[in-house]
């Protein structure tokens, strides 16, 4: 097994700055090594990755996140397993897919779209990331909780934090106070709300979870806060950085951004393509339940894995030319993409995989194409070329952009 110090630290700046050559060289010479600054294995190798995310054979838990996340959200259905864990998720899994989804959600991300658009079409420039990216998501599960949108820049705040914390690498102690306050304040804000929706719900998201009931079992209070917490900080970072990372990507390969506009069906395949490419996660944490033999070594029981996405998604013995994107390669399969069986690893796999894919699915999907409907010449901005940043969530602060608006009065 490796050391950190044969390969660029994932603590540098020069791993910061560009990911990639390290992940090249960790798959290469070093698929398993231990990192002594995060107390963990750093596991790099598309086979791994997978393994250790569907776990078929019981290796790994997610009791990890005991320390990871609860401190800032709470128990969350995350830290759960067995008929605990698959009771908690047929709870809240039926409003993230089919028909609900289409139904309710679906109006909600149009609406929600067209209007931040609508506050730049007719301007000749935006910043896709301020104006529209890290808001969308945001403003979606604000309405589809029956939250007040007026409070973004408040839910902003805290999934910022959140994120900040779960990356927090190195252990600064203001990023862990602020992260262990927003749990306090999200707790102070929604618990009342919680309590007056069990009282008198109403058609949203927050009044189903209240009273979704399978087996006998109902959420606390503390449940549906948890996830709530969870969806704020999951659902607005990671999908404020894949539209982002879409557009920049298309943006980047004007061959495949006019393929795009001229065939709205394969922004699926761009998504899925972004996903893999330039994940919006980098690092999946578990645990070992058990001493099991990865390439490059063995794991003891009860350790830390750190599961490099950004790594794997781009390990050359499983995708031709890892380091291309491109819509049209045929080793990533759009159907499954979104589904438990997808062939990246953005969204994890097994039991664990992301009950909100279909929401960002959706999401992007409605973002992008109202995107390319109002700036049918949607360009970068003179000069400005898209940078990444981030380690553990990773994607572009800014994205300006310039477009020929519509000729006739803007709407006042």
């Amino acid at each position: 097994m490796s050391t950190a110090q044969q390969v660029p630290d994932i603590l540098s700046s020069e791993f910061a700055a560009n990911p990639y050559p390290s992940y090249r060289v960790m798959r290469d010479t070093a698929p398993l090594i231990w990192h002594e600054a995060t107390r963990s294995y750093l596991v790099s190798r598309y086979e791994d990755v997978e393994r250790v995310f569907k776990d078929r054979a019981g290796e790994f838990t997610t009791d990890n996140y005991a320390w990871q996340i609860e401190p800032v959200h709470g128990k969350t259905i995350l830290q759960l397993s067995g008929r605990e864990h698959a009771v908690r998720r047929a709870l809240v899994a039926p409003a993230f897919r089919g028909s609900d989804l289409e139904r309710k959600f679906l109006p909600v991300i149009e609406r929600n779209a067209r209007e931040l658009i609508d506050a730049f079409r007719h301007t000749g420039s935006a910043d896709l990331v301020a104006d529209f990216a890290t808001r969308l998501p945001v403003d979606v599960i604000a309405d589809m909780l029956g939250l007040d949108k007026g409070d973004h820049d408040r839910f902003h705040r805290w999934y910022t934090a959140v994120i900040a914390f779960l990356g927090n690498l190195s252990g600064d102690p203001e990023v862990t106070a602020a992260g262990e306050r927003t749990r306090v304040e999200f707790a102070e804000y929604m618990l009342p709300i919680i309590r007056d929706r069990r009282r008198n719900p109403g058609d949203d998201l927050l009044s189903a979870l209240c009273a979704a009931e399978v087996d006998g079992v109902r959420m606390s209070d503390e449940d549906v806060k948890a996830f709530c917490s969870l969806l704020l900080a999951a659902g607005g970072e990671t999908t404020d950085k894949a539209i982002a990372g879409i557009v920049a990507n298309l943006l980047l390969h004007p061959d495949q951004l006019a393929a795009v506009r001229a065939d709205r069906s394969l922004i699926p395949r761009a998504f899925a393509e972004t996903l893999r490419f330039t994940p919006p996660v980098h690092m999946i944490m578990r645990q070992s339940a058990t001493e099991v033999q990865l390439s490059g070594g063995t794991v003891p029981a009860g350790a830390t894995v750190t599961c490099l996405i950004g790594a794997a998604n781009r390990d050359d013995s499983r995708y031709a030319h890892p380091d291309r994107f491109d819509i049209f390669r045929d080793d990533l399969t759009t159907t499954t993409a979104f589904s438990a069986a997808a062939d990246h690893l953005a969204f994890a796999l097994g039991r664990h995989f992301c009950v909100g894919a279909l929401l960002a699915k959706a999401e992007v999907e409605t973002g992008v194409g109202q995107l390319l409907d109002a700036m049918p010449d949607m360009r970068l901005a003179d000069g400005f070329v898209p940078a990444e940043r981030g380690v553990f969530t990773r994607g572009p602060q800014t994205l300006p952009v310039c477009f020929t608006p519509p000729t006739g009065t803007p709407p006042q």
